[in-house]
Protein backbone atom coordinates (compact mmCIF):
# COMPACT_ATOMS: atom_id res chain seq x y z
CA UNK A 1 0.00 0.00 0.00
CA UNK A 2 1.06 3.20 -1.09
CA UNK A 3 1.97 5.62 2.10
CA UNK A 4 3.17 8.99 3.29
CA UNK A 5 3.23 10.95 6.77
CA UNK A 6 2.04 14.59 6.74
CA UNK A 7 1.13 16.97 8.56
CA UNK A 8 -2.53 18.24 7.96
CA UNK A 9 -3.21 21.91 6.68
CA UNK A 10 -5.56 23.41 8.81
CA UNK A 11 -9.29 24.58 7.45
CA UNK A 12 -7.66 28.56 7.65
CA UNK A 13 -4.79 28.19 5.41
CA UNK A 14 -6.47 25.89 3.21
CA UNK A 15 -8.86 28.69 2.29
CA UNK A 16 -5.89 30.85 1.37
CA UNK A 17 -4.28 28.04 -0.25
CA UNK A 18 -7.14 27.59 -2.32
CA UNK A 19 -7.74 31.37 -3.12
CA UNK A 20 -4.45 31.62 -4.31
CA UNK A 21 -4.66 28.28 -6.88
CA UNK A 22 -7.70 30.09 -8.30
CA UNK A 23 -5.48 33.20 -9.01
CA UNK A 24 -3.31 30.77 -10.99
CA UNK A 25 -5.17 29.13 -12.66
CA UNK A 26 -5.21 32.02 -15.10
CA UNK A 27 -1.18 32.02 -15.46
CA UNK A 28 -0.09 28.13 -14.88
CA UNK A 29 -1.34 25.20 -17.21
CA UNK A 30 -2.17 21.80 -15.77
CA UNK A 31 -3.91 19.84 -13.03
CA UNK A 32 -4.38 21.76 -9.95
CA UNK A 33 -4.36 19.46 -7.17
CA UNK A 34 -8.03 19.19 -5.48
CA UNK A 35 -8.12 21.39 -1.89
CA UNK A 36 -8.87 17.97 -0.20
CA UNK A 37 -5.18 16.67 -1.24
CA UNK A 38 -3.41 19.54 0.32
CA UNK A 39 -0.76 18.38 2.47
CA UNK A 40 3.22 19.03 3.42
CA UNK A 41 4.46 15.68 3.56
CA UNK A 42 7.63 14.78 6.39
CA UNK A 43 7.92 11.05 4.30
CA UNK A 44 6.75 9.45 1.26
CA UNK A 45 6.83 5.44 2.76
CA UNK A 46 5.97 4.27 -0.96
CA UNK A 47 4.68 0.32 -0.64
CA UNK A 48 4.52 -0.13 2.86
CA UNK A 49 3.74 -3.71 4.31
CA UNK A 50 1.36 -3.97 7.72
CA UNK A 51 4.66 -4.06 9.94
CA UNK A 52 6.46 -0.54 8.51
CA UNK A 53 2.80 1.08 8.72
CA UNK A 54 2.53 -0.03 12.37
CA UNK A 55 5.94 1.42 12.82
CA UNK A 56 5.04 4.57 11.02
CA UNK A 57 2.38 4.76 13.73
CA UNK A 58 4.36 4.16 16.72
CA UNK A 59 7.23 7.40 15.18
CA UNK A 60 3.66 9.51 15.22
CA UNK A 61 2.82 8.36 18.59
CA UNK A 62 6.49 8.80 19.53
CA UNK A 63 6.30 12.84 18.08
CA UNK A 64 3.39 13.72 20.53
CA UNK A 65 5.53 13.24 23.18
CA UNK A 66 7.78 16.07 22.09
CA UNK A 67 6.05 18.51 19.75
CA UNK A 68 3.46 20.85 19.98
CA UNK A 69 1.63 22.51 17.32
CA UNK A 70 3.64 23.94 14.13
CA UNK A 71 3.69 27.17 12.30
CA UNK A 72 4.05 26.93 8.97
CA UNK A 73 4.57 30.12 6.95
CA UNK A 74 4.63 30.27 3.33
CA UNK A 75 7.43 32.16 2.24
CA UNK A 76 7.38 31.60 -1.82
CA UNK A 77 6.52 29.39 -5.34
CA UNK A 78 8.79 26.96 -6.68
CA UNK A 79 8.59 24.24 -8.90
CA UNK A 80 10.59 20.40 -9.16
CA UNK A 81 10.80 19.28 -12.79
CA UNK A 82 11.61 20.10 -16.21
CA UNK A 83 10.21 24.25 -16.89
CA UNK A 84 6.89 23.03 -19.27
CA UNK A 85 5.97 20.02 -17.23
CA UNK A 86 7.20 20.34 -13.60
CA UNK A 87 5.52 20.71 -10.21
CA UNK A 88 4.15 23.95 -8.73
CA UNK A 89 4.06 24.27 -4.96
CA UNK A 90 4.20 26.47 -2.48
CA UNK A 91 6.95 26.31 0.23
CA UNK A 92 7.28 27.35 3.15
CA UNK A 93 9.95 28.92 5.94
CA UNK A 94 12.50 26.15 7.43
CA UNK A 95 11.31 26.76 10.90
CA UNK A 96 13.27 25.09 13.31
CA UNK A 97 10.31 23.23 14.92
CA UNK A 98 8.91 22.03 11.43
CA UNK A 99 13.01 20.95 10.55
CA UNK A 100 13.13 18.97 14.02
CA UNK A 101 10.29 17.11 13.53
CA UNK A 102 10.29 16.14 9.58
CA UNK A 103 14.08 14.82 11.11
CA UNK A 104 12.56 13.25 14.00
CA UNK A 105 9.82 11.36 11.80
CA UNK A 106 12.60 10.43 9.23
CA UNK A 107 15.02 9.71 11.77
CA UNK A 108 12.60 7.23 14.02
CA UNK A 109 11.16 5.32 10.80
CA UNK A 110 15.34 4.78 9.68
CA UNK A 111 15.28 3.04 13.16
CA UNK A 112 12.31 0.96 12.66
CA UNK A 113 13.62 -0.54 9.16
CA UNK A 114 10.95 1.31 7.21
CA UNK A 115 11.90 2.44 4.23
CA UNK A 116 11.22 6.23 2.42
CA UNK A 117 12.51 8.29 0.06
CA UNK A 118 15.71 10.06 1.56
CA UNK A 119 15.93 12.76 -0.70
CA UNK A 120 16.53 16.22 1.23
CA UNK A 121 13.46 17.56 3.02
CA UNK A 122 12.12 20.50 1.49
CA UNK A 123 9.00 22.15 3.19
CA UNK A 124 6.18 22.35 0.48
CA UNK A 125 2.67 22.00 -0.50
CA UNK A 126 1.79 21.03 -4.10
CA UNK A 127 -0.62 23.45 -5.85
CA UNK A 128 -0.57 21.64 -9.76
CA UNK A 129 0.94 18.58 -11.38
CA UNK A 130 1.95 18.66 -14.98
CA UNK A 131 2.55 22.39 -14.87
CA UNK A 132 3.61 25.24 -17.00
CA UNK A 133 3.74 28.76 -16.91
CA UNK A 134 3.02 31.31 -19.44
CA UNK A 135 5.72 33.38 -20.41
CA UNK A 136 5.55 36.84 -18.67
CA UNK A 137 4.99 37.73 -15.01
CA UNK A 138 2.68 36.30 -12.59
CA UNK A 139 -0.86 38.40 -10.85
CA UNK A 140 -0.26 39.62 -8.04
CA UNK A 141 -1.44 36.83 -5.84
CA UNK A 142 -3.35 36.92 -2.39
CA UNK A 143 -0.30 35.56 -0.66
CA UNK A 144 -1.40 33.06 2.59
CA UNK A 145 -0.25 33.78 6.04
CA UNK A 146 1.05 31.68 8.71
CA UNK A 147 -1.07 29.41 10.57
CA UNK A 148 -0.52 26.62 13.01
CA UNK A 149 -1.34 22.80 12.67
CA UNK A 150 -1.39 20.01 14.79
CA UNK A 151 -2.72 17.37 12.89
CA UNK A 152 0.08 14.78 11.94
CA UNK A 153 -1.28 11.89 9.87
CA UNK A 154 -0.04 8.48 8.08
CA UNK A 155 -1.90 8.76 4.63
CA UNK A 156 -2.82 5.87 2.07
CA UNK A 157 -2.55 7.20 -1.52
CA UNK A 158 -4.64 5.33 -4.05
CA UNK A 159 -4.10 6.20 -7.74
CA UNK A 160 -6.54 6.39 -9.85
CA UNK A 161 -6.71 7.59 -13.68
CA UNK A 162 -8.08 11.38 -12.29
CA UNK A 163 -5.06 11.89 -10.02
CA UNK A 164 -4.82 10.51 -6.11
CA UNK A 165 -6.96 9.64 -3.60
CA UNK A 166 -5.53 10.17 -0.01
CA UNK A 167 -6.98 8.86 3.05
CA UNK A 168 -6.24 9.27 6.47
CA UNK A 169 -5.41 5.70 8.08
CA UNK A 170 -3.88 7.19 11.33
CA UNK A 171 -3.67 10.94 13.16
CA UNK A 172 -2.43 12.21 16.38
CA UNK A 173 -2.47 15.52 17.59
CA UNK A 174 1.32 16.91 18.39
CA UNK A 175 0.96 18.21 21.96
Amino acid sequence: MRAFIALEIPPELEDEIAALARELKASVKGKLVPRENYHLTLAFLGDAGERQLADAMRVLDEATARFGAIELKPDGLGKFGRPHDATLWLGFEEDPALMELATFVRDGLETCGVDFDAKPFVPHLTIARRAALDAGALPALPFPLPAHTSELALFKSTLTHDGAIYDVMYEVELE
